[in-house]
């Protein structure tokens, strides 16, 4: 419907409507973007220097066509060929398939990254901002959660679903979170 990363099928409107955010705010506008719409359309490259030129100042890459949803690997060469551009001047955060604080080093050593972002390997386990930030410092792993602080977590998961969402829909979603704490 034109939202989201239907706006990667038309690069000359999401260059418009990344101006219009910078120019309406004084603060600083980030953007999220994926490879490109389809594997015909990796577009990457040419997102990141038109959208650095209307004055973002940053930007997030998912590793992944809107095509490939989350199927597939994460391609982080197109990610590192972005932020080794050297018309890029902006930060570069690379996304998808983070899962460990290996692959988190691993994946920012290779590809040159300014930073990482973590996303379904955080449902169900916020602790492995903690893991992945412990080991970039030291080399060490923290030990993993205990039962018990899964399930105070897990409480207050389904405390917050409950106040956002109401008794009966907060229950309703935070069924399917469950399985991921355990």
């Amino acid at each position: 419907k034109g939202a989201g990363a239907a706006v990667l099928k038309d690069i000359d409107l999401m260059e418009r409507l990344t101006a219009a955010c910078v120019r309406s705010t004084n603060l600083p506008v980030t953007v999220k973007t994926r490879l490109g719409w389809d594997d015909q359309s990796k577009n990457i490259e040419t997102v990141a220097e038109r959208l650095q030129d209307v004055g973002i100042k940053a930007l997030s890459i998912h590793g992944r066509t809107r095509a490939q949803l989350y199927k597939g690997h994460a391609d982080w060469t197109l990610i590192g060929k972005v932020k080794n551009n050297p018309r890029i001047q902006i930060p570069i955060f690379g996304n998808g398939d983070i899962d460990s604080p290996e692959k988190a080093l691993e994946y920012k050593n290779r590809f040159g990254v300014d930073g990482i972002m973590i996303g379904r390997a955080a449902i169900g386990y916020p602790w492995i901002f903690n893991e992945i930030k412990h080991f970039l410092k030291t080399g060490e792993h923290l030990p993993p959660p205990t039962i018990e602080q899964r399930v105070e977590v897990i409480r207050k998961h389904l405390s917050g679903s409950v106040q956002w969402k109401g008794e009966i829909l907060g229950i309703l979603e935070m069924r399917r979170h469950y399985a991921n704490y355990l």
